[in-house]
């Protein structure tokens, strides 16, 4: 089947579409993405058009499709152990966590398919083994959450990952499966995945220690960026973390936080 082109008018529209539902801010020109995405839904109801298509989403009928298109229209790229010296602090907070036998929560808030809730984890079991710790594993997008739950990557994906966590923590894909990695059972059963809206109000995901919010506010308009980061503050534990990518910055988004080095700042 010919891929249906989508108009302007049509790209506009979804572009709200995806504001509205997450909150996300789809730049211009992303109309190949859109309809690339969407073109075997169009296909799946036999419609001719998005405007068809868009109807169906703003009719409500089916939210399981609702969710679909969100899933969809999320982009979703990351892996193991990206940017280490988040990690270096993590160890550092958990090797003062253990001196002090205190427990420690962690919230990954957009951890897409699980890499980066798998890269903590790894590093709370290496320094606090079986005592209490937490990770929690948010997303809006079902379908990468299901990736996640399942623990299951090309191996490529780990090329940052230290050799001893892939020997520890990993089982190496044989067979059909060479080319890929499968996080191990007892690690996965330590973690927890959860779909969260980042854009409305929170559901009780309790205080954190750590949360990571990171290269997702690039989606994110300035007034929602705000939004976000006071919901998620609202969770951090006094003298907590926030971490976000590199490439981003709170500079008029919050001034509550201190500075600790780029990407990382702490609560007072």
């Amino acid at each position: 089947m010919p891929l249906v082109a989508i108009s302007d008018r049509e790209f506009m529209q979804f572009q709200r579409f995806i504001y509205d539902a997450a909150g996300i801010t789809m730049s211009n020109g992303k109309q190949a993405l859109v309809s690339g995405r969407l073109a075997k839904r169009l296909a799946h109801y036999q419609l001719d058009s998005y405007s068809d298509y868009l109807r169906l989403l703003e009719s409500r009928s089916d939210p399981a499709e609702l969710q679909m298109a969100v899933d969809l229209l999320t982009t979703n790229e990351t892996y193991f152990f990206r940017e280490p010296k988040h990690f270096q602090l993590l160890r550092e907070l958990a090797l003062d966590a253990r001196e002090k036998r205190q427990t420690m929560r962690v919230w990954s808030a957009a951890s897409s398919s699980g890499e980066e809730v798998y890269s903590i984890a790894m590093v709370l079991a290496d320094v606090l083994g079986d005592a209490a710790w937490e990770v929690l594993g948010t997303d809006i997008s079902t379908r990468v959450l299901q990736r996640a739950r399942s623990g299951h990557y090309p191996m490529e994906r780990a090329s940052q990952m230290p050799q001893d966590y892939l020997k520890r923590f990993c089982l190496k894909g044989q067979g059909s499966e060479t080319g890929t990695m499968l996080i191990d059972r007892a690690l996965r059963q330590r973690v927890q995945f959860q779909q969260v809206n980042l854009n409305a109000p929170l559901p009780k995901v309790g205080s954190f220690d750590v949360i990571f919010l990171r290269n997702v506010m690039i989606y994110f308009n300035l007034e929602t960026k705000r939004q976000v980061v006071a919901r998620l503050l609202a969770q951090l534990r006094p003298g907590g973390y926030f971490l976000i990518g590199h490439s981003e910055t709170l500079n008029d988004i919050n001034d509550t936080l201190s500075v600790v080095a780029p990407s990382i700042y702490r609560k007072a």
